[in-house]
């Protein structure tokens, strides 16, 4: 944070604010501009503070330097929005759907600046589709339905775009063992087949047909391809994604949205895979397509995935990665590369414009912003501003899910600089872009690290000691070899052993107590770390305002104020911070004594004599008795001859002055007042006696009223208690008795059952039966 009082003069202003100020690492080019920021190396109060401080300084308000960072929109052209009935008028393909388009931010270090940028999916904006297919063996009865492709997808498309594009592309492996056979004849034909057609030769990578708005020619040329083959599982898809990637001008990609729909039903070669055929040189992603062949494919090792994505990343490519259900896993890596899906092809590729179509949708429906790469300690954050109208930061700021077309959602970007600790020549460029997306915002970054008056600098000036130094923003800036608020001092002259000896008070050992710098011969007091707007000051540095004793988290107790480390106390405070009170008003108990009488005041706070008694003013005792109970046996005696006998009652109670009420309501009606008590205890019969209590204005008197109207427990209910006695017991024989014939019921009647059961089981050998049964073996042959 920078702000300067610039004066006129150095001898006017900064002679009673400024000892000593040196400003370095500042340098100045022809053009007046500074390139990194002040540096402020001795200084007390004055120079640099807050604009308030400054201003109650007496710094005038014209020559107060206070720059502030800013936002400028450079190129901010609109978001377009065409219906689908506007498509024939030719403007419409200048499609905006990202706003502003260049930014210029002016960052003051640690102030962050924000602007506004919006994202809307526009009708009826351009694709371009590259369709790139795997045409090794396993994939011939895939080819077919690709082959009626280009129609189908045109018309689908339709309902989408009027500005549709396709191409096609084709890949099989390297063509060098183990990869392929290098027999001649499987060479040029490596099914071995020649029904109903031949294979065709393998190839790395082939591109067919540049993207194109006739689908007919798409058509015509994908039917005339033949299926190939190799011999491993694995195909060369990254080398031939990489080249349908960055060579544009072949493909022929647009600034639009460009998707490349990746078909296989196998695995693919990364990254070190080449060494298997003697290939080790790393595949430079660069684009060597030569009649529409790839020609480093036997010479270059296959792309690794993140290489993969930088360049989908770099050339705005969102891949469609169309692929049988069995390799579906391999695939899904959505966290490596920006802007993928997958779909799961059938066994013949026939639902594969049903995949097209879904993918495009999904990942149209997303937008995730992304930035190059910031200048060191510079910091970005996202803000987004999405369909539900919740605002999310952190990550899940800088994405937005399920748009929709005409769309409109906006991101809050927050750039803070850091401190200028080094030069810049010129400002720093940041690209922030939606993911998968051409269009980009550009963000200028231009710290600021000076002040305006720098540049109405005067060369040896002689405000600085006859010229030794430039004047520049009301300071002496010293040329080499000189030092002192206006370079005054000699250097080499001065002497670093003297100047240190007069910095030092009463032989102490640290310059300046600790507290600042040296600077010929005198002390530059520092500013304090934990209070900027406080200072050390004297001529060793030895005092401070702000290191004071505190009490109670207050410096000074807050009754006071620091001057020089020692607090001066406000009337009726004393202590080393402040924390004694001089009136005794807080150890002031209920009857007015100071302490209950039963200790002293000290610092606000009772110190009480007798152990027993605690509390802020003694007058609480948790082991006495309280009074009702220490005049107890008194009142029994002489109201109700109790507890103690007529002598002993004589003696130790002659003191009351005891009258007597008749009943205990009397009492409640008598108003609550100071000194009076309440009371209520037993006597020795266990009933209740209610009586007041007030001490006299004799010392040892006490003035009680006692309710000869006791309340005694009544005795118990006999008749009630004898009949309820009787009649549980009747009760209980009557249930016990039921109980037991129950229980003899049901074992009678068990032995009953089981007696029947036996007796029907019975079977006498003496009987016999009068009737003899005789079967006639040939009465139905008769």
């Amino acid at each position: 944070t920078v702000r300067i009082c610039r004066g006129k003069s150095v001898a006017v202003w900064f002679l009673f604010h400024l000892q000593t100020i040196q400003i370095t690492s500042a340098k100045v080019k022809g053009s007046g501009a500074v390139e990194s920021a002040w540096q402020l190396d001795h200084t007390v109060p004055g120079r640099c503070d807050t604009a308030e401080a400054l201003l109650r300084r007496g710094c005038p308000s014209d020559r107060l330097e206070d720059p502030r960072g800013s936002a400028v929109l450079l190129k901010n052209r609109k978001i377009t929005f065409h219906p689908k009935e506007q498509r024939h008028r030719a403007h419409h393909r200048q499609v905006t759907q990202l706003q502003p388009q260049s930014v210029l931010l002016h960052l003051r270090p640690g102030e962050p600046q924000t602007f506004e940028l919006k994202f809307k999916r526009v009708e009826d904006y351009p694709i371009d589709l590259y369709y790139l297919m795997d045409l090794s063996f396993s994939m011939e009865d895939d080819l077919p339905n690709v082959k009626k492709l280009g129609t189908d997808l045109m018309e689908e498309m339709r309902n989408i775009t009027s500005d549709f594009r396709m191409g096609f592309g084709a890949f099989v492996d390297k063509t060098v063992m183990p990869y392929i056979s290098t027999a001649e004849d499987l060479l040029h034909n490596p099914c071995k087949r020649a029904e109903p057609w031949p294979c065709a030769p393998p190839f790395t990578y082939h591109h067919v047909l540049s993207l194109t708005a006739n689908g007919s020619l798409f058509t015509e040329l994908v039917g005339g391809q033949r299926i190939s083959g190799n011999l491993d599982s694995p195909e060369g898809g990254l080398d031939a994604l990489m080249q349908a990637t960055v060579c544009e001008e072949q493909i022929g990609w647009r600034n639009v949205t460009r998707l490349l729909v990746f078909s296989t039903d196998a695995g693919l070669h990364f990254a070190g895979d080449g060494k298997l055929g003697g290939i080790v040189l790393p595949n430079d992603g660069k684009c060597h397509l030569h009649d529409n062949v790839y020609s480093r494919g036997n010479s270059q090792d296959y792309p690794s995935v993140a290489h993969i994505a930088e360049k989908l990343r770099e050339k705005n490519v969102q891949i469609i990665f169309a692929v049988t259900e069995d390799v579906t896993h391999l695939y899904k890596v959505q966290h490596v590369l920006p802007k993928c899906a997958v779909g799961t092809l059938s066994n013949n590729s026939h639902n594969i414009l049903q995949i097209i179509v879904e993918a495009y949708n999904a990942l149209t429906s997303e937008v995730v912003m992304e930035n190059s790469k910031l200048p060191p300690g510079f910091h970005i954050s996202y803000v987004s501003h999405c369909k539900d109208h919740k605002l999310r930061d952190g990550e899940q700021g800088r994405r937005c899910s399920d748009i929709s077309i005409g769309d409109e959602v906006s991101f809050n970007v927050s750039i803070t600089a850091p401190p200028c600790a080094t030069s810049s020549h010129r400002p720093s460029r940041v690209i922030i872009k939606p993911q998968g997306y051409s269009e980009e915002v550009e963000v200028l970054l231009s710290p600021i690290c000076g002040c305006s008056c720098q540049k109405d600098k005067v060369p040896h000036s002689p405000s600085c000691s006859h010229g030794n130094g430039t004047l520049e923003c009301g300071a002496c800036r010293c040329k080499e070899g000189r030092v002192g608020t206006f370079c005054e001092c000699n250097q080499v002259e001065s002497g670093e052993a003297v100047d240190s000896y007069l910095c030092h008070r009463d032989n102490a050992s640290e310059q300046c107590s600790g507290h600042g710098q040296c600077v010929c011969g005198k002390c530059v007091c520092d500013k304090s770390s934990k209070k900027p707007n406080q200072a050390y000051y004297g001529q060793y540095c030895e005092c401070s305002d702000f290191n004071c004793d505190q009490y109670q988290g207050l410096q000074c107790g807050g009754q006071g104020r620091c001057v020089c480390g020692v607090c001066e106390c406000l009337p009726g405070f004393s202590g080393r911070a402040c924390e004694c009170p001089l009136s005794v008003e807080s150890c002031l108990s209920h009857d007015g004594q100071v302490c209950a009488g039963r200790g002293v005041c000290h610092c606000g706070t009772c110190i009480c004599q007798d152990p027993r008694y605690q509390g802020p003013t003694c007058d609480l005792c948790p082991s006495c008795p309280s009074v009702c109970t220490v005049h107890r046996e008194c009142i029994l005696c002489r109201a109700f001859s109790q507890s103690l006998n007529p002598k002993e009652c004589e003696t130790r109670c002659a003191h009351l002055n005891l009258t007597v009420v008749g009943q205990a309501a009397l009492l409640a009606l008598v108003p609550p007042s100071a000194g009076l008590h309440r009371c209520m205890e037993l006597d020795t019969e266990g009933c209740r006696v209610h009586f007041l209590l007030r001490a006299g204005q004799k010392e040892g008197s006490v003035h009680i009223h006692v309710a000869l109207e006791r309340e005694c427990p009544s005795g118990p209910n006999v008749v009630l208690i004898t009949a309820v006695a009787s009649a549980s017991v009747v009760v209980l024989g009557v249930a016990f008795l039921l109980l037991w014939k129950l229980l003899t019921s049901i074992h009678d009647r068990r032995e009953f059952a089981r007696f029947q059961r036996e007796l029907e089981k019975r079977d006498n050998p003496i009987y016999r039966s009068a009737i003899t049964t005789t079967v006639n073996p040939k009465y139905k042959e008769q």
